[in-house]
């Protein structure tokens, strides 16, 4: 791929350096911007006040979707209190698919006593024509052997969603990362690997490419390179940058102790099965203890 700009990170602010993205030339953008929150990225990016939040989230969204492809998609991260603004301004531009819901697990310790607790992340696909590309078989979710074999009457037999799995829903349940995390960087919000690969394997085609405006910890381009896609993407923050390029180094080298997502859906779970097996058992000695009392 003769591209000088393919499967580099840039050190650049995105309003700067997307000027040299050919347009058209992009299969899917995965946007994790600054949230509007206050968090210390290094710099001052997340602590404008909400107007001057909102106008510049229009002025990158501006410069980066004619970079898409007319089958091209968005996945674009926020939080709720800036997602109904932002949304009404993308479908204005883009179609929207999906407000996914990502439930980060939070355990349910402290919190507002004035509101309810917030736990989840939002995200909106959107995308450009009615041709966008979607691989809903890359990323389906097998079903575990109790629900084949209770769907083994004659009007499930050769249904491809059973051999296959189904389709994951609008809300993903994926935990956020701890600090004792094997995937985890020195990065305030990085995003899981399981989410962002789910992302790629769907909405970008094999040997595609993905642009990411804020790769913060290079989560977007760990997933591309672990699933055969190219990439692109801007990071402002130099420590973070350097950060990116140690990672890629890893996975370049085999270092990279993160298995992909499609080996590790099909990895066996032990922990599940004993939990599987220790239920029926504790179900048969049930069984037994009330025959007993019967007879």
């Amino acid at each position: 791929m003769n591209k000088e700009w393919v499967d580099q990170v840039f050190n650049l602010d995105v309003l700067e350096g997307i000027k040299d993205i050919p347009d058209h030339s992009i299969d899917l953008i995965i946007a994790d911007p600054p949230y509007g929150l206050g968090k210390d990225y290094g710099n001052d990016s997340d602590k404008k006040e909400r107007a001057a939040f909102l106008q510049w989230t229009e002025q990158w969204l501006t410069l980066t979707l004619p970079k898409l492809k007319q089958t091209g998609s968005l996945y674009l991260f926020a939080t709720w209190r800036h997602s109904p603004e932002i949304f009404v301004f993308l479908k204005t531009r883009m179609t929207m698919l999906n407000e996914i819901i990502w439930d980060r697990r939070v355990p349910s310790m402290g919190g507002s006593t004035r509101r309810f607790s917030s736990v989840h992340d939002t995200i909106g696909l959107f995308v450009n024509s009615k041709d966008y590309y979607f691989d809903i078989d890359s990323v389906r979710i097998p079903y575990d052997q109790a629900t084949k074999k209770a769907r083994t009457r004659s009007i499930f037999v050769g249904k491809k969603w059973l051999e296959v799995g189904y389709n994951p829903k609008d809300v993903w349940t994926v935990s956020r990362l701890h600090r004792i995390h094997s995937e985890r960087e020195d990065h305030p919000t990085q995003k899981p690997l399981e989410i962002i690969e789910r992302m790629v394997k769907a909405s970008c085609p094999a040997n595609g490419i993905v642009l990411d405006p804020f790769a913060g910890s290079g989560t977007t381009v760990a997933a591309c390179q672990l699933n055969q896609r190219h990439y692109v993407a801007f990071e402002i923050n130099p420590t973070y940058h350097d950060m990116i390029l140690r990672r890629i180094h890893r996975i370049k080298n085999g270092a990279y102790d993160i298995t992909p997502i499609v080996e590790r859906t099909e990895r066996p779970n032990p922990a599940g099965d004993n939990a599987k097996n220790s239920l029926r058992a504790r179900r048969k000695n049930k069984t037994l203890t009330n025959q007993t009392k019967l007879f």
